[in-house]
């Protein structure tokens, strides 16, 4: 969805802009183009991988140098990153959520149920518990919770009890195994139809490793205040637990009121800081997904920042 990106951010010459999300440096480079000489991107990614690939992209257009920042980082951290940077307000902000083609078809980082490899689904490899670890380790509640909520897997405590059992026999390591285990929790009726049985479960396991739902609502606030007048903030999300975040913290900018029904005089404070750019989120065109199959269910969002 760059060309719509784009024309969202109306990146200007001399401007300074962030992608969140640098990923393989597709829309920063689209941003560099615009900015011109005098302008800056900032790419920020979890995943050292990615920000080589990027770097890569980037140089290989001519477009590195000075006026690019490259950064190995959370986005939950977006302010620190770029007080760190000496940038005290940007023009436009962009978060392109959720794991990448180029972690997808990795079978080394094992986000994919349908090509196996070990079960890691970390962002960033040198931090915190992988995927193999929560599934050895949670208990079956533990394990139906996270998939429950993050998945919203009808069958969350089923599987979490299979998988339970499929770790008895042998410690579960690769994604084969994992997918394996959850299809066979599902009953054959229900496996029918719909996407792959384990796409749910395979979802909330890496939504509670990398811990995304956490840092997308630490960053939100964060992109709101190192935004300039004027500066448009885009999400692009991809299931419904990141859209639902994001719409009801769009719709709190505008400064809808949040106190409890019945109060005669409101009480929250509540200010409008920005304006709600699409009343509905744009959807990519049959040709986008027809290129890209997994951009099927994005949905982008856009505010821009008043003064």
């Amino acid at each position: 969805m760059q060309a719509q990106v784009l024309r969202l951010l109306a990146c200007h010459a001399g401007g300074v802009y962030v992608d969140c999300t640098v990923g393989e440096g597709g829309h920063a480079l689209g941003m560099l183009e615009r900015v011109g000489p005098r302008g800056r991107v900032v790419g920020i990614d979890r995943d050292r991988a990615a920000l080589e690939v990027a770097a890569a992209r980037l140089r290989s257009a001519g477009a590195d140098g000075p006026r690019v920042d490259l950064v190995h980082g959370n986005y939950a951290d977006l302010d620190a990153i770029l007080g760190h940077l000496g940038i005290a307000a940007v023009d436009g902000v962009l978060f392109d959520l959720g794991a990448s083609s180029l972690q997808f078809n990795d079978a080394a980082r094992g986000f994919a149920y349908n090509l196996d490899g070990p079960l890691d689904m970390r962002y960033d490899r040198t931090a915190g518990p992988s995927a193999a670890d929560l599934v050895n380790s949670l208990d079956a509640a533990g394990l139906a919770s996270i998939i429950r909520r993050y998945g919203e897997e009808r069958w969350a405590a089923r599987i979490a009890r299979f998988i339970v059992e499929a770790r008895r026999r042998s410690r579960i390591e690769r994604t084969g195994q994992l997918a394996e285990a959850v299809k066979s929790a599902i009953p054959a009726a229900a496996r029918r139809r719909g996407p792959h049985p384990a796409r749910r479960t395979f979802q909330a396991l890496r939504i509670a490793v990398n811990g995304e739902l956490a840092s997308l609502e630490a960053a939100l606030p964060a992109a709101v205040s190192v935004t300039a007048p004027g500066a448009c903030i885009c999400v692009i999300s991809f299931h419904s637990l990141e859209d639902r975040i994001v719409k009801r913290f769009f719709r709190g900018l505008e400064g809808e009121c949040r106190c409890p029904p019945g109060l005669p005089v409101c009480g929250c404070g509540a200010r409008a800081v920005a304006r709600v750019l699409t009343a509905h989120p744009i959807v990519p065109d049959e040709s986008e997904v027809e290129a890209n199959p997994r951009a099927r269910s994005a949905l982008l969002r856009a505010v821009e920042r008043r003064g």
